[in-house]
């Protein structure tokens, strides 16, 4: 079975992310040891907070330059902040550079300065529009709702989307680079059924 190391770097819903994977059966485990997590499979990048307090993290956990160059073909999975942490810079609070492992950057959302019915932060549950295939997505239908907690959002090029949201403008919700690195913003270990699968086909990847 393939082992799946969730990533602890102090500022992570951990346990939320172990429980949703034990219940699919998955063999995980949670660490902030680089040699421990050289012997997973497959990483889980979480986060909940804000995006300098959590890179002043990555990097006193010895991380960064693991998560930048050391993974190889690993397939790794960001959700909310760090999904945001795979992005080059964030501009929350000051500009704070990321990992790098996605173009783009990570901007403030926007839509509630022109228009009071979009509230800060964006919570609860939206629909996602797919923009393209991916092995995430199996049995993933459009229209199908996941679960936002998050005030900033990433800001990429069209061909790094592989599912959006709306809330007063585009969020990209599911992003990739292409490779072996995916981000989710919504929280799939909150969202139910659909958020349970998009865990199980990140599992079999």
């Amino acid at each position: 079975m393939k082992k799946i190391g969730i990533i602890d770097y102090g500022m992570g819903n951990l346990h939320s992310v172990k429980n949703a994977l034990d219940f699919l059966g998955a063999d995980s485990f949670i660490t902030s040891d680089r040699k421990e997590l050289e012997k997973a499979d497959s990483l889980l990048l979480p986060g909940v907070g804000a995006f300098p307090d959590a890179w002043e993290c990555l990097k006193k956990e010895n991380l960064v330059d693991y998560l930048r160059t050391g993974i190889g073909d690993k397939p790794l999975l960001g959700i909310c902040l760090g999904m945001q942490l795979l992005f080059a810079d964030s501009y929350e609070f000051r500009h704070c550079e990321g990992l790098g492992l996605i173009e783009g950057s990570i901007i403030r959302l926007t839509a509630f300065e022109t228009n009071d019915s979009f509230k800060i932060p964006h919570m609860g549950w939206n629909s996602l529009h797919i923009h393209r295939e991916s092995p995430l997505l199996k049995g993933i239908r459009e229209e199908d709702y996941v679960y936002f907690v998050h005030s900033f959002r990433a800001q990429t090029e069209e061909k790094n989307i592989l599912a959006s949201t709306e809330y007063g403008e585009l969020i990209p919700a599911l992003v990739s680079n292409g490779k072996n690195v995916y981000g989710a913003q919504f929280h799939p270990e909150k969202s139910e059924k659909v958020g349970l699968t998009i865990l199980k086909n990140f599992v079999e990847l």
